[in-house]
């Protein structure tokens, strides 16, 4: 049987960003992995058909396997990627109603400098259907588990320059204290979970961001 390997962030140096891996019937996740030597795809999730998926999901003809480094990165939600600049002032003013006594925003900025050297920009990338899933699966369980009332999340891909915003959440509240907490979630699940990737830009070459490892309960 043939299945699609789609590749992202550092592992696009390993090998062509979409391919077709012929395997036998009856092969797992596993068998997969096991094709692939260098140390870069040890510390990879897997996703099948844009989910999550453990060492022994078995593959069928035709299965999407994304093999993702470790990330860069519903209702009572306005989740969204976008190649666009990020008006935050203009999405946390949409966001206010008169029940809210807080709106917590956490504004993540390109600074110029990272490893000690000058950063000219970034580039971002991202899987994204599954991406846009995940970011939406995460507000909605932030209004859930929190308690908060509505919630903005918006990553922005492309290139980015110094001071422009990479990513905008906000998120309202009765209260301050549910606010901060599901804020913080938020933006440290994201950057756990979440397939977007970054890649730095200096004057004297440039280098993929190392991610945070994965969870384990979807790490490979």
């Amino acid at each position: 049987m043939r299945v699609r390997i789609l590749v992202f962030g550092i592992l696009k140096d390993f090998l062509p960003e979409s391919s077709m891996v012929e395997l036998p019937e009856g092969a797992r996740v596993s068998d997969l992995l096991q094709r692939f030597e260098h140390q870069a795809f040890r510390s990879a999730a897997v996703a099948v058909n844009q989910e999550y998926a453990p060492l022994d999901r078995a593959l069928r003809e035709n299965d999407e396997v994304a093999l993702l480094p470790p990330v860069s990165g519903g209702a009572g939600s306005k989740v969204a990627l976008t190649r666009e600049p990020i008006d935050a002032a203009w999405l946390v003013a949409g966001l206010k109603r008169g029940a809210d006594g807080a709106v917590t925003v956490f504004d993540g900025i390109v600074r110029d400098n990272s490893r000690g050297r000058r950063t000219l920009y970034l580039m971002y990338e991202a899987y994204e259907e599954m991406a846009l899933k995940q970011m939406q699966t995460l507000a909605a369980k932030a209004v859930e588990d929190f308690g908060v009332r509505e919630i903005a999340l918006v990553h922005r891909l492309g290139k980015l320059e110094v001071g422009e915003t990479s990513v905008l959440i906000a998120v309202a509240s009765a209260h301050r204290a549910q606010a901060f907490d599901a804020c913080r979630w938020l933006i440290d699940t994201l950057k756990k979970t979440v397939p977007i990737w970054k890649k730095e830009h200096f004057e004297d070459g440039a280098v993929w961001a190392d991610g945070e490892p994965f969870p384990p309960e979807i790490s490979s």
